[in-house]
């Protein structure tokens, strides 16, 4: 990922409001992020993540990058690469979530 990003605030409505990172002429989210975008759990966002990579329905190596993030764990800092995923990504998880949420809603 192009070392210049920036990160813009993304907030649909007033529940959600996400710092979503900008470069390489494309969005990017965490796992966790997406699973607050799309209002279901981190489980089910890495579930339809491997699913996809899987059935080659996209490629790892042009969809997901790690960014190194510093987190606190207990009372110490520890330095962790994340993985981030581009759009692409981010609308199959979608499409996958939606299609799920909608099979076995009772609406």
């Amino acid at each position: 990922m192009n070392e210049q990003n920036e990160i813009v605030l993304y907030q649909p409505n007033e529940l959600t409001k996400l710092e979503v990172r900008v470069a390489d002429e494309t969005v990017w989210l965490s796992q966790a992020q997406m699973a607050e975008l799309f209002d279901t759990d981190r489980t089910s966002i890495v579930r339809h993540i491997h699913n996809i990579y899987h059935t080659q329905e996209l490629s790892e190596l042009a969809t997901c990058v790690k960014i190194a993030q510093v987190r606190t764990e207990g009372k110490r800092q520890v330095l962790r690469e994340m993985p981030y995923y581009n759009l692409d990504m981010i609308i199959s998880v979608g499409y996958r979530v939606n299609c799920c949420y909608h099979l076995y809603s009772n609406d």
